[in-house]
């Protein structure tokens, strides 16, 4: 009886041992990653998520909490990301450089179109979006920083795809799922030849209600000092507003702010 209750709480075939270093830092990590995707998790909630006991979930969590990496919701007894894990990552967006030098860019976008601006990097071939400029418009589009997209059903995904060269682009084709989201999302390697040819002529890309229906979303690549394609930077709104007779027009002022922005990071 003695020997069950040591064991209680363990991963499966972990034994008698204690979880070795490396372990216990990925069982950390894991917690991270769940409240990030996740507006906030109980304790029984995220042990369940991640398939762990309760006690040791809590043991993660107190140490965690103890360096600030995760809080807790007193009333609704929900923990959530901390704000020294939100200066961690913000160190990420520091250190690229693109961070600061985009913002007054994304500014001057959004007030010209009205509309939302987003800056997006590409990573293990989805979208991240790392920031954003707010349009004042009631109805909006909203992606928090963090927030992933699929390269097929996003406007910088498109952007970025077409930067890529022949090679890499059917190497991507081969292992896609080309993922279902409305009626207008691509689902065929022909489709997303075809929009990444219309991407290149026109040196911007479109997301055309192919991701969420009633919104639509322009976006063109950010170059550095070599040329490469290491973000991109979109608008995006509701159709009522990003009319299909207004998108060329903002599609040049996208390619322009790209330009600008290349520029200032020295392409």
């Amino acid at each position: 009886m003695q020997k069950q209750l040591r064991r209680r709480g363990r991963p499966k075939g972990s034994g008698a041992q204690q979880p070795s270093g490396i372990q216990a830092l990925d069982r950390a990590l894991d917690v991270l990653e769940a409240l990030a995707a996740h507006d906030g998790m109980t304790l029984t909630q995220l042990a369940d998520h991640l398939d762990q006991s309760a006690a040791t979930m809590h043991r993660v969590l107190a140490t965690l909490e103890g360096r600030r990496y995760v809080e807790i919701d007193p009333k609704r007894q929900e923990w959530l990301i901390g704000p020294e894990a939100f200066r961690l990552g913000s160190s990420f967006m520091r250190s690229s450089g693109i961070f600061e030098r985009s913002r007054p860019i994304m500014r001057d976008l959004m007030l010209q179109t009205g509309e939302t601006s987003n800056l997006g990097i590409e990573q293990d071939e989805e979208i991240i979006f790392i920031s954003q400029v707010e349009t004042h418009e009631t109805i909006r589009a909203f992606f928090p920083p963090g927030t992933k997209s699929p390269l097929h059903a996003s406007g910088i995904g498109k952007a970025m795809l077409s930067s890529f060269d022949d090679q890499r682009i059917e190497q991507f084709i081969r292992k896609a799922e080309f993922k279902n989201y409305t009626e207008k999302t691509i689902c065929s390697a022909e489709q997303l030849r075809d929009a990444i040819a219309e991407s290149r002529r026109l040196g911007y890309s479109l997301d055309d209600e192919e991701r969420t229906t009633g919104m639509r979303c322009v976006a063109a690549c950010i170059l550095n000092v070599y040329g490469e394609a290491i973000a991109g930077i979109s608008v995006s709104g509701p159709t009522s507003r990003m009319q299909s007779s207004k998108v060329h027009e903002i599609g040049q002022l996208v390619s322009s702010a790209a330009r600008e922005l290349s520029k200032r990071l020295g392409a």
